[in-house]
């Protein structure tokens, strides 16, 4: 089922590439996507089943995959990832550091072991990758690397989650500086801050109820809910040469919820008039 040939020639790792359950994920949906438009993918993930039915969908469809099995919290297991796609592939081109996780409470409610979980998960996984990523990309001629944050990472999100929002926070900000360090070595630093997507991450424990899927939908400008796809086709976009001269860009995809405040979503939200006194569209 190829669909062209955007990331023709091109060697991808993908990390968190499998999914839990039906509803896809960034990592399944990004890595179904990039090999449609001829990418190879080297699926990273902690559990064999979970990459084993991204590559399915892969293979199904015509495309080229193979399978790593790794924990990217442990140093020793990303240098051992970048090694698999040099034997597999003989280069690198694009690294998707998707993996994340967790992390809940406000300061004065923060478990130790959770934090350094979240901060694992988040950050320390996309700087190991990507330290053993950048010299076999350099070998390569250049390439690009794709984080993942959130909105969480700017702003106050709609669950206490200290961890989670702060390592999202630096990873947009290490998006940034791994840009500025690496440019002239032909290598792309870019990430990507989704929204209130409905995909695998918010169901992980149990589907989401249909109320507070609405809401999250109605809370951005456009009123539509967004899901790992969408996400998918702003990685594929960013690893294309189509964004050859794009870097250091944190990208939100997330209908957005970025752009608004709460007030200028008053009316969408509650499905009502704004109330009065409170407009000053009208003139003096």
């Amino acid at each position: 089922m190829a669909l062209g040939n955007r990331l023709e020639d091109k060697v991808a790792i993908v990390t968190g590439a499998g999914t839990r359950g039906e509803i896809a994920g960034t990592g399944q949906a990004a890595s179904i996507l990039m090999a449609r438009e001829g990418a190879k993918i080297l699926l990273c993930d902690i559990d064999i089943d979970r990459a084993e039915e991204t590559l399915n969908v892969i293979e199904k469809e015509g495309g080229i995959g193979k399978i790593f099995v790794g924990d990217v919290t442990s140093e020793k297991d990303c240098e051992a990832m970048i090694n698999e796609s040099i034997k597999q592939f003989n280069k690198l081109d694009i690294l998707f550091n998707n993996v994340g996780g967790p992390g809940g409470g406000m300061v004065t409610e923060i478990d130790e072991e959770d934090w350094h979980r979240s901060i694992d998960l988040n950050i320390k996984s996309a700087v190991m990758g990507s330290k053993y990523a950048i010299p076999a990309m350099e070998k390569s001629g250049g390439g690009c690397i794709i984080n993942v944050s959130s909105i969480d990472g700017t702003q106050a999100g709609s669950t206490r989650n200290v961890p989670y929002s702060i390592s999202k926070a630096a990873i947009s900000h290490l998006s940034r500086i791994m840009a500025v360090h690496h440019g002239r070595q032909n290598i792309r630093v870019n990430c990507v801050a989704p929204g209130h997507v409905y995909g695998a991450f918010p169901n992980r424990f149990k589907k989401m109820e249909e109320d507070w899927r609405d809401l999250r939908k109605k809370a951005g400008p456009l009123g539509t809910e967004g899901t790992a796809w969408d996400v998918g086709w702003a990685v594929v976009y960013l690893a294309s040469d189509e964004a050859k001269w794009v870097t250091g860009v944190v990208l939100p995809v997330d209908a957005g919820v970025q752009a608004a405040s709460p007030l200028s979503m008053w009316d969408d939200l509650n499905d009502s008039e704004r109330p009065q006194g409170r407009s000053f569209d009208k003139k003096l």
